[in-house]
């Protein structure tokens, strides 16, 4: 269900962002030759830099996201590989996702293990079992897992008989993408140009134009995202910091708030917890989350579990919500 949502906005924001600014501009366009060789050529100029700049970052960020993203997974993993912190992990439930071949299953588990701080925390991971004959990956049994020692870059842990390789057919097909997306970039400069310049070059080039409006939307949908993302749900990176780096202990709710503020109509919630640390130091530290509305008499409660950090008492997370962490491991 949350899968099918995220296609969803995708699709709706894809829209909003590409096919209705150019069916706008096109609609209300003048169909007549107008006569631009009176126009400003620098401020045409200028909107033709702006968008070439923000095609350029929108284009860099694609390939490092597709393409250059997988090297550095490969790369981390193999730090790992050396230097990572060994762990036993418990396998709490195993489901097999699909049957990729006659000798390699899909597993999602549920492991229980210690973190780099020695408190127990859950995550799910995907594993590929190249040897299902020999049934490893049963509720019960155990693995052996690599933390990241920093535990700030992904993936934070890996298995520990995870063999580092990247898929040459996965590469091909990636810069192939994002090479038909530059190339259709390119083309529609070309196409425009032809199409409206009518000898006075790029002075057709306004602020309502396709190849700048449809460039800003997207990079206002990037950055609503992050925002979203860091003010409503908090960093991933920062969370799974705290997962695998932080100490498990019990706090009182001091303050329980609503904000005002409410994202697909549930509210967020202003926690004010008191928490005693390692040394015996009390600390007070506030968690904002959005709570289903059915929720909020549930969250009530007079005692959480929290993981915080030793080296930044204010940073915090609920135990629950670190459990439900998921990433590429």
């Amino acid at each position: 269900m949350n899968k099918g949502l995220s296609i969803f906005w995708i699709i709706y924001m894809l829209f909003f962002a590409i096919p209705f600014p150019m069916f706008i501009y096109y609609n209300t366009k003048d169909d007549s030759i107008p006569n631009l060789m009176g126009d400003n050529p620098w401020y045409s100029l200028s909107i033709l830099v702006l968008s070439i700049l923000f095609w350029g970052i929108l284009l860099i960020g694609y390939y490092q996201k597709w393409v250059v993203r997988a090297f550095l997974i490969k790369r981390n993993i193999g730090k790992l590989k050396t230097n990572g912190e060994s762990r036993e992990a418990k396998i709490l439930e195993s489901t097999r996702i699909h049957k990729k071949g006659p000798a390699c299953d899909t597993y999602e588990l549920t492991l229980q293990f210690k973190n780099l701080s020695g408190s127990v925390v859950i995550q799910k991971a995907m594993v590929n079992d190249s040897k299902p004959y020999e049934r490893r990956y049963e509720v019960g049994k155990t693995v052996g897992i690599l933390l990241d020692k920093e535990a700030n870059k992904s993936p934070y842990f890996i298995f520990a008989s995870k063999a580092v390789s990247i898929k040459k057919t996965t590469i091909f097909l990636t810069n192939l993408a994002w090479f038909a997306f530059a190339c259709l970039v390119v083309w529609y400069y070309v196409y425009s140009y032809d199409l409206e310049s009518n000898g006075t070059g790029w002075r057709f080039m306004g602020i309502g134009h396709p190849l700048l409006t449809c460039a800003f939307m997207l990079l206002l949908y990037r950055a609503f995202g992050a925002f979203i993302v860091k003010k409503f749900i908090g960093k991933p990176d920062q969370l799974f910091l705290i997962k695998f780096k932080g100490s498990q202990t019990t706090a009182r709710l001091i303050k329980f708030s609503q904000t005002g503020t409410y994202i697909n109509s549930q509210p967020m919630v202003d926690f004010e917890l008191e928490y005693t640390n390692q040394f015996n130091q009390k600390h007070r530290a506030n968690i904002k989350k959005i709570i289903n509305l059915f929720d909020l008499d549930s969250v009530r409660q007079e005692y959480f579990s929290i993981f915080y950090l030793k080296e930044d008492p204010q940073k915090i997370a609920f135990e629950k919500d670190l459990n439900e962490l998921k990433g590429e491991f």
